[in-house]
């Protein structure tokens, strides 16, 4: 009996010990977890407002206080409008006609006129959200924790509108329902699928029939070219904001006491970025609609 009893008490004290285990590494989980999110900057995933869970989140409001701003800014620089403009009328003209020009020298007369209305308010509204974000006071006024460096913000107030990849999918789709709209609007539902699927160029007999199916097939690799164009230009855009915001934070905290300093060479950039990708998002979208309108457009012309 004797010999049996220390036998039996490491299995009484077991459970004890996998409790006490368990709770340690929970705890050690929760530590690493909270000093990696603190070390690699700011998470993928917008964050909602006041709560874990939630539907507003602060790229969303971001999103919105942006798009208020600029239907005020345009009604006010509207609201009387004068013969020699100044002021804001002056420079919200420059805007639209300097955009109107320049998609006009690409995509042609015509397209122009049906579909600049949403490629100046894309350019717009994504220019002026990707430098909101560069604005102080994006990711470091909101709620958080007090660490033994201070405060530190765990769910940002503010956070860059297109840092949020659910604002660009959200923008890419909504070109990809138009861009079909003013496909078959061009060019009809049997132009559209010949222009998918049907041969290019003049041929007779056996060479005629070898395109048909040469083209026949490419016209599938082009289907999932259109599939992947809403994937790439919302991965673009917020690939590249993300990585801007990311950037800076780091070199926020990079140096403890230069913290204001050592950002400010890549604010720079970052203005240059913001207008980059507004620019490239833009001339994008413009220039898949006019390679499925430009059989239209080309007709047109050869008629008048």
């Amino acid at each position: 009996m004797f010999l049996a009893v220390p036998a039996f008490l490491p299995a009484a004290e077991q459970p004890e010990q996998s409790d006490a285990t368990k709770s340690a590494v929970e705890t050690s989980a929760r530590q690493t977890s909270h000093t990696a999110h603190a070390e690699h900057g700011i998470p993928q995933k917008a964050q909602a407002l006041g709560h874990q869970e939630g539907f507003v989140t602060n790229s969303m409001l971001v999103t919105w206080l942006v798009a208020l701003g600029l239907i005020l800014f345009a009604r006010i620089a509207t609201r009387q409008m004068q013969d020699i403009p100044s002021g804001a009328q002056n420079f919200w003209e420059w805007l639209v006609e300097g955009l109107y020009d320049f998609l006009e020298g690409i995509i042609g007369h015509d397209l122009v006129k049906k579909t600049f209305w949403f490629f100046a308010t894309i350019f717009i509204l994504i220019l002026f959200t990707n430098w909101s974000g560069l604005v102080p006071g994006f990711g470091t006024v909101g709620w958080g924790v007090q660490g033994e460096h201070g405060f530190e913000v765990t769910r940002p107030l503010l956070r860059g509108g297109n840092a949020d990849l659910n604002m660009t999918a959200a923008m890419a789709l909504l070109f990809f329902f138009f861009w079909t709209i003013w496909a078959l609007q061009a060019n009809g539902v049997k132009g559209f699928f010949l222009h998918l699927f049907g041969p290019k160029g003049e041929s007779t007999g056996a060479l005629k029939l070898l395109l048909i199916v040469i083209f026949f097939l490419v016209g599938f690799l082009e289907v999932f070219s259109i599939l992947f164009r809403p994937v790439s230009l919302s991965f673009r855009l917020f690939g590249n904001i993300f990585a801007g915001e990311n950037m800076l934070e780091a070199m926020s905290n990079l140096v403890p006491g230069l913290g204001w300093l050592l950002p400010v060479p890549f604010y720079f950039m970052e203005l240059l970025v913001g207008l980059v990708q507004a620019l490239v998002f833009m001339l994008l979208t413009a220039v898949f609609t006019m390679l499925i309108c430009m059989h239209e457009e080309g007709h047109e012309k050869a008629h008048h």
